[in-house]
């Protein structure tokens, strides 16, 4: 089956996590959108539509990680094909239609079963009548799940650990011996190289706890399922990792997680509450940096994204931050807060609502922060893991520039 998984237009939904990656690279659960499409839906063949700014970028490195022959951009052929939303969420085996249907979402095409040759990207994001005549075909049976927003992964991350937890290799890794305690040990999963200090409480009472390769957890930390540490991060001592929570690759995390989503190469070592949060790739959060997540009167909280506000139907909700954003010590955000691509806080009040992608937040107010001055830290920052600032990544931060003025205007 001829699986061809599209951004289109509607990636802005997925700001600020998507500015500089294709909205099905985000994770939910220990995996991220696409792994999920290509287990559930079991392609032999891919084709990925992103926007343009992204194709080298999607080339280079997520075609190398997928196990599946991949092309990037090009239209159908003869092939019937599966064409799906790259903010589509599956949790179970999905079942190939046997005619051409759609599954429609609030008049957008969620899920589409058809031969159109020739049908491209471009007929994607521009919703040419090409496009939007499949909205005419036969409704099929709904199939799995269409994130509207970024919050929507985190309503569902605990359901996608849970998914996730299923799919792991087959072999119960024993865990390492040592003086700690874990509840319910059939529900855990550690690789053979996972550490465990003295005196940790691993409680998979409520859901699987997942320690990738190389993770280690720290002196008297607690880790409650369903739960994920990715590879090689490190749980600091006396950290708390509460339920729903994924702690992506090489991230290094203190103080308390609970419900929140972090993509990856994070620096989060020290005290400070992170809750039903979105973060993305190489944030840096000072010490004492504190998400508020409930509003004082109890109600909805909603979300400012440059003019527009958004309801979220959530009364509990952190923060949206982008990649390459650092924070001071002892910053503190506002429930809901959105926080750009690439931007510096060091204010010592309350961090406005809003803060744009490339913005430089003091006391005094938001300033612009040059790209070329956060593609340097940047660089800095991938030195100091052992890691390389390439000519790709130079043009995608470029590039941000425009993408990030799109999702906030």
């Amino acid at each position: 089956m001829h699986l061809v998984v599209f951004e289109g237009s509607l990636w802005t939904t997925f700001a600020p996590a998507a500015i500089n990656r294709p909205a099905f690279w985000l994770m939910s659960g220990a995996t991220t959108l696409l792994e999920k499409q290509i287990r559930y839906l079991n392609p032999s063949r891919l084709t990925l539509w992103v926007r343009p700014q992204l194709e080298a970028w999607t080339r280079a490195v997520i075609v190398p990680r997928l196990k599946v022959p991949t092309k990037i951009n090009e239209p159908l052929d003869d092939e019937p094909a599966v064409i799906s939303s790259s903010r589509a969420l599956h949790f179970s085996r999905f079942e190939t239609p046997d005619q051409e249907c759609v599954i429609r979402d609030n008049g957008i095409i969620r899920i589409a079963y058809v031969k159109r040759p020739g049908l491209s990207p471009a007929d994607a994001m521009e919703r040419t009548p090409a496009w939007t005549s499949m909205l005419d075909l036969p409704e099929a049976p709904q199939q799995g799940r269409i994130a509207a927003f970024l919050w929507d992964l985190i309503n569902w991350n605990e359901e996608s650990l849970v998914a996730d937890s299923l799919a792991m290799p087959d072999t119960q890794h024993t865990l390492p011996t040592g003086a700690y305690h874990v509840v319910d040990e059939l529900n855990v999963w550690a690789d053979a190289e996972v550490r465990i200090a003295p005196g940790v409480v691993i409680d998979a009472s409520r859901g699987p706890v997942m320690l990738d390769r190389g993770a280690t957890i720290g002196a008297n930390a607690f880790i409650e399922g369903p739960c994920y540490i990715g590879e090689y991060s490190q749980i600091m001592p006396l950290t708390t990792i509460r339920a729903g929570t994924t702690i992506g690759p090489g991230c290094k995390v203190g103080g308390t997680v609970a419900n929140s989503i972090f993509m990856g190469f994070i620096s989060k070592q020290f005290e400070g509450y992170v809750g039903d949060s979105y973060l993305g790739r190489w944030i840096t959060l000072g010490s004492g940096s504190n998400t508020a997540n409930t509003k004082a009167t109890y109600g909805e909280v909603s979300v400012q994204i440059g003019s527009s506000s958004h309801q979220t139907g959530r009364r509990v909700m952190g923060v949206m931050m982008g990649d390459h954003t650092k924070t001071s010590i002892c910053t503190r955000f506002a429930p809901g807060a959105y926080v750009g691509y690439c931007s510096m806080l060091v204010g010592a009040g309350l961090t406005p609502r809003f803060v744009p992608s490339f913005s430089f937040w003091t006391d005094t107010g938001i300033s612009k922060l040059i790209p070329a001055k956060g593609s340097e830290i940047a660089r800095r920052v991938h030195d100091r893991r052992d890691r390389q600032w390439t000519d790709l990544d130079e043009q995608v931060h470029n590039d941000a520039v425009i993408q990030a003025a799109e999702c906030e205007k």
